[in-house]
């Protein structure tokens, strides 16, 4: 059995006592907790290391979805809610398939929204056993000094791993950030830097509080969809996924876009050629295509899950296609598992 390390335990009771804990001076590694389903097994497999824990559940005003012009999830908002919520699913469809594509059940029921934002990046030398890395010596994401994905590369290149945010990042979303000096608002896609490692851009002593979804992305202005492919149809991490959001003019023609790729790089990765070709045309079946085909340009997933690399890069084009062809209303495909959203009674 896996047990935890020895680390001292803070359940805050506001966000300012979070604060206060995780800015706190001398060597202390303190590091915040909601649901757990990732910090938990992390520090049992000794992947991550703390010797204070903040616990942010409980704290009041930090759960809970807002709907106004746009919509506020706050960050310790169960998964299951989020994706239950009827003016999420209602505005932001596809944004509730994504985080509908999470795990599994049981887990949804105990992870939150600011927990899979911020969740740690994967790799396949990574995310094993204790026994298993130090076997054959540890990555540099886990005390060694080489990436076992490019053994000559300075740097890290564990994938990210969370669903919710490519799609978050398509639409335009932005998430509020809390430290002992104040808050700021920031676009999503700058809380993401693209290192295995230092994958996170917020400051070490700030809280994620909340995520915004903008009223200008809400399914009677946009059109959006989220494909994932994973090995098995519920429980496992994305081995990669593809985020689309359109917005077109009366006519049909393309007024802005923006494309997302999840798991083929250490962030959320926009895939700007695709979506800046889409501009100022009708969506067919060939545009759709051409588009799709110049994902492949920017994304270049590398050894880092259990797929082989040259299948995953030609996934990236198929699964983006299917995605824009959902968005723009026509036959997407069957390409795997669709994760459409469940029946709420």
């Amino acid at each position: 059995m896996l047990r935890l390390p020895q680390f001292n335990f803070v359940h805050a009771r506001t966000l300012d006592e979070a604060a206060s804990v995780l800015s706190g001076e001398g060597n202390e590694l303190v590091r915040l907790v909601a649901g757990g389903t990732d910090l938990w097994p992390n520090m049992k497999r000794r992947h991550q290391q703390a010797t204070t824990v903040v616990s942010l559940m409980g704290i009041p005003g930090l759960a809970g979805i807002d709907v106004n012009g746009e919509i506020h999830i706050g960050a310790t908002t169960l998964l299951s809610d989020v994706v239950a919520h009827p003016a999420v699913r209602e505005r932001y469809p596809a944004f509730a398939t994504a985080v509908q594509s999470i795990s599994s059940p049981p887990l949804r029921n105990m992870g939150t929204i600011g927990g899979n934002l911020c969740v740690d990046t994967r790799c396949t030398y990574y995310n094993q056993t204790e026994e298993w890395r130090r076997a054959i010596d540890y990555c540099m994401k886990a005390e060694g000094e080489i990436c076992w994905v490019a053994t000559s590369s300075p740097r890290c290149w564990a994938h990210t791993a969370t669903d919710s945010a490519p799609m978050a990042c398509a639409l335009g979303a932005r998430v509020k950030l809390l430290s002992k000096d104040g808050e700021r608002m920031i676009p999503i896609e700058d809380l993401y830097r693209d290192d295995g490692i230092q994958y996170l851009a917020k400051r070490p002593d700030e809280i994620l509080t909340g995520l915004y979804l903008p009223a200008e992305a809400t399914a009677d202005r946009c059109r959006s969809a989220f494909w994932k492919l994973r090995r098995r149809g519920s429980i496992d991490f994305a081995v990669l996924s593809a985020a689309a959001a359109l917005w077109t003019a009366p006519d049909g023609t393309v007024e802005k876009a923006r494309i997302y790729l999840g798991a083929v790089a250490s962030r959320p990765l926009a895939a700007q050629e695709s979506a800046d070709f889409l501009i100022g045309k009708k969506l067919d079946a060939e545009v759709i295509a051409e588009a799709a085909r110049l994902t492949r340009k920017v994304a270049t997933p590398m050894d880092n899950t259990d797929f082989q690399t040259q299948w995953r890069g030609t996934m990236v084009q198929r699964y983006t296609e299917a995605a824009l062809r959902e968005a723009a209303g026509m036959d997407p495909g069957r390409l795997g598992p669709k994760h459409g959203l469940p029946v709420v009674e």
